[in-house]
């Protein structure tokens, strides 16, 4: 069962929940405007002359919050989750803790059997799992939904519901049947996971840059929705 067991990388996803975060830890202004140019270029440590360069899918120039969410811009996401010059990054725990806030890296306890936990990487877990230290790139490939997380698409649906509800987290449930007009309604109980985990200021910043998504950026194609709509796209790339 793909929806709850099957375990892909979030792309771009991601962000909604990595701007909520540097929100939450006070790292910058969403009103801030940023100079993107499609690209950052972090220098080796070791070896100056080596120099890692960390690509946007385009160069979106002055971005704000809003403005990041809405056209995708991974420099602002690399900016604000690894850190960049005199921008302040959440770095690989703090970015766990608020995804884990959101559900990522456990079961959502949706009541199917079969579901995955999903995995958020983080420093302990790459030396355990490859013995390998944890480096700058990796935060910054993380903080746009690549390199080894791994989530179910329930827990990424999930996830986006505090932020629309304005920050209540609930267990999936599984409805089975609709009943016909002067039938009795099944009444199933809501379950919540957490509530007020996040500002509702800062959440309503999110939503109005996948607002903004549908109605000038990544998401244009659903403007023509019937119902108003906020969204968020999300491409990874993967070894294959």
């Amino acid at each position: 069962n793909r929806a709850i067991a099957g375990l892909y990388p979030t792309g771009s996803t991601i962000k909604p929940l990595i701007a909520a975060a540097a929100l939450a830890e006070n790292l910058i202004d969403p009103d801030r405007k940023v100079l993107t140019h499609g690209f950052i270029e972090i220098p080796n440590q070791y070896d100056p002359e080596i120099v890692y360069r960390f690509p946007d899918w385009k160069n979106h120039g002055w971005v704000d919050m809003r403005d990041a969410i809405a056209f995708s811009s991974n420099v602002y996401f690399y900016m604000i989750g690894g850190g960049y010059e005199d921008q302040k990054g959440l770095g690989p725990s703090r970015i766990k803790k608020y995804l884990s806030l959101f559900g990522w890296g456990e079961e959502t306890g949706v009541d199917l059997p079969g579901e995955a936990e999903g995995l958020i990487p983080d420093p302990a877990w790459k030396k355990k799992a490859k013995n390998e230290g944890w480096w700058d790139g990796d935060t910054y490939l993380l903080s746009i939904g690549q390199g080894n997380l791994l989530a179910t698409p329930l827990q990424v649906a999930a996830a986006f519901v505090p932020i629309a509800n304005g920050g209540t987290l609930y267990q999936p449930r599984m409805v089975k049947e609709i009943m016909e007009a002067g039938e009795d309604p099944i009444k199933v109980s809501s379950v919540v996971v957490r509530d007020d985990f996040m500002r509702p200021e800062d959440l309503k910043v999110v939503r109005e840059g996948m607002k903004q998504a549908v109605d000038s950026g990544s998401s244009v194609m659903l403007n023509q929705l019937p119902v108003e709509a906020a969204a968020k796209t999300g491409t990874a790339q993967t070894g294959k």
